[in-house]
């Protein structure tokens, strides 16, 4: 019997064809960068102020700019930057009824004059931008609502990748990739057109459900087209695609200044995209899982044929290499020692990576500084990342690096948060080397993960703990923008102390590097047992499924 590997002897495990493919499929994390963390550009809260429409006729009158407005009708209140403005509250006086002048406008203010909420909405110093913030008013008592913009998509994200995978294994791989982009392309302009924030919410959730899926189908389709050496260089190589995307939003960011149309821009791609029907094949594999291998042997002679590969006649005997299976269950990854142990680990690293690389990124939002120079430089940082996981994990190993990358971010975050903000350059370089960190803990625990877990249960073990993934990007905005009202920098003290925490918990891990694949729970609980079997063809075999699920759950970067 031949399997798909063997072909690929022939067909060529990465040529032209498999480049071609991986590039167009490597476009999709670009966009998907403007979904996950575009709120840093359309859901910014400028500076803002309780309206009052008897202000606005005094300033009117007395020609006064928006500083003078501020300076003498406002309350006043003592922060840690100094005395500023109140935000949330104004003075319950009539302005008309009083003897204010132009020169001496605070002359009826005293320190009993009574205050009041803002009854009348606020005015907002734009500065040529609209954010969703501005345009529903949530500000001040309802600022909360903000976090709900990014934590909704998280859930979609939560729903969607489990939902797509299922599509993806019961329909092919192609036709999931076309109709998610389809629904993100719709999803993204009913964003950009919602009425309301309630509305809002609902299709952001929906954008959230497509995206990630197709970012998923498209991962899982160029894994199984490639051959088995090249699958880890190629998963790390698509990710990087998401930090080109984050390279890009600033840019739009600084010339598409409106939210709705911000948005727009984001979802076009995704229209572009539906033209990869003609573009890209079934995967041959998931056509043998499904018995269909006429059609597996057709699209395996037009990659061969574009490699400029000659296929021999045994191609005609391609069959499913499915090897053994077992049934799992959730009580096999908690069940054994080694086995909780691992779960318990890898779910803690999902959670850490998800809650800290949101939220340094959002974090560029709130800073006050030059938004779009601060995200372009974190962005750079991201691409040393995948460059030090490739040099390191095959001459190094897998835990060493992991538990670096970690405890570099965690220490990073914490010394960031007592750098004083007038040595700003020092601040910045430490802070982007926290981001470098974060970046590579996330892309490691993707196949990190992977390799911890015997192949009967591989793939539902990675399914599991990537669902913690999602969940830290639902807590990360409240973490992030509820903290940082007490302290500014109390996130970051967070940040710091979870990663470490992660950092050390993966020191615990046993090191995977050379060490075969686990078949059976015995083999992760007693490694020194029958571990001198040479790695089988069908171990590099069953090595895929577990890649393509470990993605199935993942937010990548």
């Amino acid at each position: 019997m031949t399997t798909f590997d063997d072909i690929l002897e022939e067909a060529g495990k990465f040529g032209r064809s498999q480049k071609r493919i991986f590039l167009l499929l490597s476009l999709v994390s670009m966009p998907w960068a403007g979904v996950y963390v575009g709120i840093v550009f359309q859901g910014f809260t400028p500076e803002h102020w309780c309206r009052d429409p008897a202000v606005v006729e005094v300033r009117e009158s007395c020609g006064w700019g928006l500083q003078d407005t501020r300076k003498y009708t406002l309350p006043h209140v003592n922060t840690s930057d100094g005395v500023v403005h109140s935000q949330c509250q104004r003075y319950d006086v009539d302005w008309n009824a009083t003897s204010l002048t132009c020169d001496d406008p605070r002359a009826n203010i005293t320190a009993v004059t009574p205050m009041t909420a803002c009854k009348d909405g606020w005015e907002y110093d734009y500065e040529g931008r609209v954010s969703f913030v501005t345009e529903f008013d949530l500000v001040c008592s309802d600022a909360w609502l903000v976090d709900m913009y990014q934590a909704t998509v998280n859930i979609g994200f939560l729903v969607g990748s489990i939902a797509i995978g299922y599509l993806a294994d019961r329909f092919g791989r192609k036709m999931s990739f076309l109709l998610s982009n389809l629904w993100n392309a719709v999803a993204g302009i009913l964003v950009a057109i919602s009425p309301s924030y309630n509305i809002l919410l609902v299709f952001r959730t929906l954008q959230g459900f497509g995206v990630k899926g197709g970012w998923i189908a498209g991962y899982v389709l160029i894994t199984e087209l490639v051959g088995v050496e090249y699958r880890r260089t190629v998963g790390i190589l698509y990710q990087m695609f998401f930090s080109i995307g984050i390279l890009i939003l600033p840019l739009i960011g600084y010339f598409v200044t409106d939210w709705r149309w911000f948005n727009v821009i984001i979802s076009v791609p995704y229209i572009c995209f539906l033209a990869y029907y003609w573009f890209i094949p079934e995967s041959p594999r998931w056509l043998l899982s499904q018995n269909n291998s006429s059609k597996a042997v057709k699209i395996t002679e037009a990659i061969a044929k574009e490699n400029g590969k000659t296929l021999s006649k045994n191609i005609e005997t391609l069959k499913a290499d499915t090897g053994e299976s077992s049934t799992a269950s959730f009580l096999d990854l908690v069940r054994t020692p080694k086995m909780r142990k691992h779960t318990f680990i890898l779910m803690f690293n999902w959670f850490t990576s998800a809650v800290v690389y949101q939220g340094l990124i959002m974090r560029l939002g709130i800073l006050g500084g030059n938004v779009y120079v601060d995200f372009l430089i974190s962005g750079i940082v991201e691409f040393p990342a995948a460059f030090l996981i490739l040099f390191t994990i095959e001459r190094i190993g897998r835990r060493i690096p992991f538990a670096t990358a970690n405890i570099v971010s965690g220490a990073a975050c914490l010394i960031t948060a007592f750098i004083p903000s007038s040595m700003f350059w020092l601040r910045t370089a430490v802070a982007c080397i926290g981001r470098l960190g974060i970046t590579m803990a996330f892309e490691m625990v993707v196949f990190m993960n992977t390799e911890l877990y015997p192949t009967f249960v591989r793939n539902m073990g990675v399914s599991v703990c990537s669902t913690l993934c999602d969940i830290g990007g639902i807590v990360a905005p409240f973490l992030l923008y509820r903290l940082a009202v007490i302290w500014l920098e109390l996130p970051l003290i967070i940040f710091g102390v979870i990663a470490l925490i992660a950092g050390a918990l993966v020191l615990m891990l046993p090191e995977t590097k050379g060490v075969p694949l686990p078949e059976t729970i015995d083999d992760i609980e007693f490694p020194g047992r029958n571990r001198e079997r040479p790695l089988k063809n069908q171990q590099l075999v069953n090595l895929l499924p577990s890649d393509v699920t470990t993605n199935k759950d993942a937010m990548t970067v």
